[in-house]
Parts: C-alpha cells; sequence; structure tokens
C-alpha cells in the first residue's frame, strides 16, 4: 500500500484532508501530516512517501521549493499542488519539476482521490517497467558473463546449493544435460606477469575466447577466474558430439596451451581432470586440481598435467576443509549471523564425528580457528575477549585446552552464546545512549532548530538511521517527542511569562501563529489563550 504525506501551513486543511478523505479506496495505506515545508522534509527523511500534496503559499519554504527539493532527493516521489484560483499562474512553474498535476482550494473530493489514484497507477506503471520482464531479461544478458562466473564460483567453493540447473537454465547454461563432466585449470605463468593488469584482464579473456574455439564444436564450456587466479573451466558433451574419445580434451588443452604461447607469447600451465558426475563431485574434483598444482607442478612453468582419479589421490592426514568453507566464521561473527555460525559449528563437528580417526592437531586447528575469530571480533568492538568469555577464557591460556571433540563442542556453542549476548547488551547500551543524547540536545534546544537533519547532525548520524534507531528503541517518532517538548515548553511559558501567543509560536518555530494553536488544542483541548486564563490568578 502506498504513503501520503500532506503539507499546509493551515493545520485545519491538513487536519480535514486527512481525517475525512476516504484514501484506502484508491490504495493509500497511511497518511502523514505536516504544517510547514521544513517539517515536511524532516517527515520524508523519515518515511518512504510516494506522494505529497503540498500547498503553493507557505511562509519560509514554499511549496515549489518544497518540491524542487523532492525532486532532487526523492525523484520516486510524485508531488500535487493545491493553489488558489489567484495562484495560477504561478503553479505553472511547478511543471519544471515534474510536478503531477495541480488543484484549486478549495478542492473537491472526488477531484482529489481521483488525481490521486491516477499518480499512483503512474508510479505502478513506472515500477512495473523496472522489473518487468523484458527490462530484466536486457540487464541480465548485459552481466550474464559475470553471473555465470559467480554461480560457478559457488559451485567450486561447495557451498550449499539447490536446483543448479534450474539457475543454469536462467543463465543460458542448461542446453546441455550436464550430468557428467571434466574439468580444465589454466594457470599464467610468469611470462604473463609483467604488462599492466588491464592488459592481463584482456588476455585472460583472449584465453577463454580460445578455449571456446577449440571445444566448442564438441563441448559446452562454462568457466570463470577462482580466488588463486586460475581459469576454470567446466566442459561437458554436446548432445550431437559423436564417439568417445577420452585423450580428445588432453590432446586439445594442449593446442591451446601451445597457441597461447603463439599468439598471446605467454606461457600457461593446465592441468586436466578425468570425468566426474554433475555437479556433486565439481568442489573435490576443483580442489584436487589445486593441490596437485601446488605439490606436482610447484613454480615450474609452462606444465601439462592429466589428474586420474587413481593416481591423484592423497594418501595421509585429513584435511578439515569444511573449516574453511565460505562464509567464513569471522565474516559470520562480523556479520553477527549466529544462526548460521550454529550451523557452521554443527557442520564442523558432525563432520568431526563421521569421518576418520582424528588428531589433537585437528581440535587444535578447530580451537585455533575459533578462538582467533573470536579475539578478532571482540577487538574490532573495543573490547577484551577476556571480558566477553570471563571463566572460559581462562582455559585458553592454559596449554591444550580440549582433548575431545565433546568438550571443544561444548565450549564452541557456549561461548558463542556469551560473544552473542555481549554483543546484543553493547548494542542495547549504544542505542539507549544514542537516544539520551537524542533527547538531551532536544531538550536543551527547544526554541531553536530542531530539524531532522540538526539532531542527525549532533550526533553525527545519518538521519534516516537516527529516525529508525529512536522509533524502534522508543516506540515513537522523533517528532512526537519534539512536538510534546515544544509543548511542555509552551505550556510553562503561558503560565510564566506575559509573552503574546505569536511571539510563543515564533519562539518555538512555528511560522503561523495558527498552527501553534492548533497543535497545542489538539494537545490539552484548548487554545493557548484559554490555557493562560484558566492557569493564572
Amino acid at each position: 500500500m502506498a504513503q501520503l504525506l500532506i503539507v499546509d501551513d493551515e493545520a485545519h486543511v491538513v487536519d480535514r484532508l486527512a481525517a475525512t478523505v476516504d484514501w484506502k479506496s484508491v490504495g493509500i495505506d497511511q497518511v502523514y501530516k505536516a504544517y510547514s515545508g521544513q517539517e515536511a522534509i524532516e517527515q520524508l527523511h523519515q518515511f518512504s512517501v510516494d506522494i505529497v500534496i503540498t500547498d503553493i503559499r507557505m511562509p519560509g519554504m514554499s511549496g515549489l521549493q518544497l518540491i524542487a527539493e523532492i525532486d532532487q532527493k526523492w525523484p520516486k516521489t510524485k508531488s500535487i499542488l493545491l493553489s488558489g484560483y489567484s495562484e495560477f499562474e504561478y503553479a505553472k512553474q511547478a511543471m519544471q519539476f515534474q510536478t503531477e498535476d495541480y488543484l484549486l482550494k478549495p478542492v473537491k473530493t472526488d477531484d482529489l482521490l481521483a488525481t490521486v489514484a491516477r499518480v499512483l497507477r503512474k508510479l505502478e506503471q513506472e515500477w512495473e517497467e523496472v522489473i518487468s520482464a523484458q527490462r530484466i531479461n536486457y540487464t541480465l544478458k548485459e552481466h550474464l558473463p559475470l553471473l555465470r562466473a559467480n554461480l560457478l564460483h559457488e559451485l567450486l567453493q561447495g557451498r550449499d546449493g539447490t536446483k543448479w540447473h534450474e539457475k543454469m537454465m536462467r543463465l543460458e547454461l542448461g542446453e546441455f544435460a550436464w550430468q557428467r563432466f571434466s574439468l580444465m585449470a589454466v594457470r599464467l605463468d610468469d611470462r604473463f606477469d609483467d604488462p599492466s593488469g588491464e592488459d592481463l584482464s584482456w588476455k585472460e579473456y583472449a584465453i577463454s575466447n580460445m578455449a571456446e574455439e577449440l571445444f566448442g564444436g564438441r563441448y559446452a564450456l562454462w568457466h570463470a577466474k577462482d580466488t588463486h587466479d586460475y581459469l576454470i573451466f567446466l566442459l561437458t558433451a554436446k548432445q550431437e558430439a559423436e564417439g568417445d574419445d577420452p585423450g580428445w580434451i588432453e590432446r586439445t588443452a594442449s593446442v591451446l596451451q601451445s597457441a597461447v604461447g603463439v599468439y598471446l607469447r605467454g606461457q600457461v600451465s593446465i592441468m586436466v581432470s578425468g570425468t566426474g558426475v554433475f555437479p556433486d563431485d565439481v568442489p573435490a574434483c576443483y580442489n584436487r586440481a589445486i593441490t596437485a598444482f601446488r605439490n606436482r607442478i610447484g613454480d615450474e612453468p609452462e606444465q601439462f598435467m592429466r589428474l586420474d582419479d587413481e593416481k591423484d589421490v592423497v594418501a595421509g592426514v585429513r584435511s578439515l576443509e569444511y573449516l574453511y568453507e565460505p562464509p567464513a566464521l569471522v565474516h559470520l561473527l562480523e556479520a553477527a549471523r549466529w544462526e548460521a555460525v550454529e550451523e557452521k559449528y554443527k557442520r564442523i563437528f558432525t563432520g568431526l564425528e563421521s569421518g576418520e580417526a582424528i588428531s589433537e592437531e585437528h581440535l587444535l586447528e578447530i580451537y585455533f580457528t575459533i578462538a582467533s575469530a573470536y579475539t578478532f571480533i571482540a577487538h574490532k568492538n573495543g573490547r577484551l575477549l577476556a571480558d566477553t568469555l570471563g571463566a572460559d577464557y581462562g582455559r585458553m591460556t592454559t596449554g591444550m585446552p580440549f582433548r575431545t571433540i565433546n568438550h571443544l563442542r561444548e565450549w564452541a556453542f557456549r561461548t558463542l552464546k556469551l560473544l552473542q549476548e555481549d554483543m546484543a547488551k553493547e548494542t542495547k547500551d549504544s542505542r539507549h545512549s544514542l537516544i539520551e543524547r537524542i533527547r538531551s540536545f532536544i531538550d536543551d534546544n527547544v526554541t531553536g532548530d530542531l530539524s531532522l537533519q540538526s539532531v542527525a547532525d549532533q550526533v553525527k548520524l545519518h538521519p534516516v538511521y537516527v529516525s529508525k534507531v529512536y522509533k524502534l528503541e522508543t516506540g515513537e517518532n522523533i517528532s512526537d517527542y519534539i512536538q510534546r517538548v515544544k509543548m511542555e515548553e509552551a505550556e510553562s511559558l503561558l503560565k510564566h511569562s506575559d509573552e503574546k501567543v505569536y511571539v510563543i509560536a515564533a519562539r518555538l518555530g512555528y511560522q503561523r501563529p495558527h498552527s501553534f494553536i492548533s497543535a497545542f488544542k489538539k494537545t490539552f483541548g484548548m487554545t493557548p489563550q484559554e490555557y493562560r486564563d484558566g492557569h493564572t490568578s
């Protein structure tokens, strides 16, 4: 549902339109009120307003000035002008600010609703165009290589994912079965280090095109650049490919290596795998290829190797790969994704229990990973980890703290809870302190500039954040608190001073006395003069 803001320095006009018009009948769910242009700006900072209806002549910021600022800062917000007959020519100037319409006062309810309904339809059409299938498809095609590479990154890193084939279809990767695959890893060697970064990117792109040219007749290719700066290609046989020649990929990869040397004047090393089941075998195949590059090829340039399933399985100590699967533990803690951390812990300890024999070093590896992540987060928040964990911190400073999986698991989940509670308390205390600072500034400057921007500037935060945090913590808007403080000050001035009502109104920031009178009457049930008469002897 849409949101509407009514702006007029005549309070009775604003209140009448807000209260008596059946806005819900045209799709308006929430109506906000402002009695000056500046107050309207504050409301726009706090709320997502779709349509603004504003009077054209107001003291201070006029309606034209208001819609000019709206056009600059909130271009999706639509504006409708209200003007008197004598202001018709003046209203024409508003057209340059993309005002949707202007209505003559006194406005008829049916005309007003019809105009708002038309503007809402226009707004809906604009958003429909933004999210239209045609535009999305165009944008998708424009960014297709990047989106494909990002999806392949997720697959290579073993991220939990479902419906891979559906995602690939959307990225135009699903025209072939992708039931089995081969993997080819290409490492750019030393002779590619000389050119500028821009030239290197161009050569990587050229290698991808060369691979497509060589393999594309028989295989569909899907490639990405990984975190090690290797070019990783997945290949699956096209349906029309005939025969089964297991050596063809190797021979063609060798041709690619030679062509890069001749035409790009660079050296590459290439690792080619056997076939695997898609997508389940992709992460393991990729990890084995990277390991083989490190252990068997090393720094030697222009090497070529086939990754055979039986020959290249490395026996020995088990690696806890799932401990380092993205997203990293430290990143989850930094984003305060507590449930995701718990799931990662469950995966880690389930992997320990379901695997081969676990050594003391494996327990240390997990412990050090968790402890370093905790320490980083605590220090980043300006706290000592010892203050957060209490007695549990002591175990971290005494040799080998855990000798069983169960003890390590219990410590991990218990300390996670302590860290979560400490950060939540820190956030709560920080917000409470912020509310106190906001209220103190308002209390001390009741007769000064109390715009949302001035309050935000005082606490050095963005106005939208200040508004949302204040509402979240107190249950009311900042404008409600400001209004209440102003009314308390007005009450005191009426009781203890002889100042005229219009002087008090100006002192409290009301540009017209009747706006002040309306606000005061709404709060106390009587006019300022009636209140003064009843509280002075």
